[in-house]
């Protein structure tokens, strides 16, 4: 079984993208970068440094409660509560050793998240903040208007505020991810107006048997991009694109690890690849780490990007529906593991 866990020991760095440089530099290495690896890591991304830390601290806290109390949050994958607490999830109809903690942007989100293909409708998702601990709510402001006063108590979730400067991140890393595809810097904005992005907490505890888990198995992300933050545990592998090695992203203090998702495979007609990888668990340490999922409006069709498509190179993917393709991905994934979801392969021409 170890052996299927092995991982190239020649020395490979990760790429490094700093985002205050130049942007025709940081445009040609995010281009290298997604060509031979489909990831690479970015730092000056601008996310205030005190806001992660102490985002970070409200996660540990919140996974530290007794289970019991996290479980009065559990997440109903098959019905409209898709978000908060869990701790059974599969990945290639394997389960992960983690317990998650999901967010979206907003507190509902419609969507058509149903493994049901004939189901065109769109629901209105539950999803229920944590009251402990009191770290994820932490804004108040007064507002004052002429003569009289009005106490409006602003809470605003921490998650929720970590979700917005991630947005922020996510659009610009797309619109240079655009640029370096050749295309104008906003082309792909329009697939976001109402995107159906959401954050997610991961705990790994320690492991009895590290040697036959995996923290999370071998998979692509199912949407456009993912920005991850993962701690000094480490673990994260990736299977570069040219050679199909496993290699060990390492970590990089106040980085984020930037990885193409299925959706960014289509849009380019797979100049860009989807990053294949996993995560590994440890008996000495937990692990902890933050993915956010930029993803499309559920009602997108998905199709190579037309000006990257022509005679010579035509469409490798035929069209589809985001939100079909993300609800047959969730469900089959999770709620019942002995499905074949819905992959790129079944949308290749």
């Amino acid at each position: 079984m170890a052996d299927c866990f092995a991982v190239s020991t020649q020395a490979n760095d990760f790429p490094v993208i700093d985002l205050s440089g130049s942007i025709a530099a940081v445009v040609a290495e995010i281009a290298d970068a997604c060509e031979k690896w489909g990831a690479f890591q970015v730092v000056n991304h601008g996310m205030p440094l005190e806001l992660h830390a102490k985002f970070e601290l409200a996660m540990k806290k919140f996974f530290a409660q007794p289970t019991d109390e996290k479980r009065k949050l559990r997440k109903d994958i098959g019905g409209v509560k898709p978000y908060d607490y869990g701790y059974e999830e599969f990945a290639k109809n394997v389960n992960d050793w983690k317990e998650v903690f999901d967010f979206p942007l907003e507190k509902q989100t419609a969507t058509s998240m149903s493994y049901d293909l004939e189901d065109t409708t769109a629901r209105e998702l539950i999803h229920s903040w944590p009251e402990y601990p009191s770290d994820f709510r932490y804004l108040s402001s007064i507002l004052i208007h002429l003569s009289i006063f009005f106490l409006t108590i602003l809470r605003m979730e921490a998650c929720v505020q970590y979700g917005q400067e991630m947005e922020k991140l996510s659009f610009k890393l797309m619109e240079l991810i655009s640029l370096s595809l050749g295309l104008p810097r906003q082309r792909l904005n329009g697939f976001f107006k109402d995107h159906t992005s959401m954050g997610r907490l991961i705990h790994c505890p320690p492991c009895p048997t590290p040697q036959l888990v995996l923290g999370t198995h071998e998979h692509t992300d199912v949407g456009a991009l993912t920005i991850l933050s993962q701690d000094s545990a480490g673990g994260l592998e990736a299977k570069r694109t040219f050679d199909g090695k496993w290699i060990p992203v390492k970590f990089v203090p106040d980085a984020y690890v930037i990885n193409m998702g299925d959706m960014l495979e289509v849009w380019s007609n797979k100049k860009y690849v989807s990053l294949v990888h996993r995560a590994k668990v440890n008996s000495e340490r937990e692990r902890f780490s933050i993915p956010f999922f930029f993803n499309p409006a559920y009602y997108v069709v998905m199709e190579p990007i037309e000006e990257l498509t022509n005679e010579q190179n035509p469409a490798k993917y035929r069209a589809f529906n985001w939100g079909k393709y993300y609800g047959s991905r969730k469900y089959g994934n999770f709620k019942n593991p002995e499905i074949d979801v819905l992959r790129l392969k079944h949308f290749k021409v």
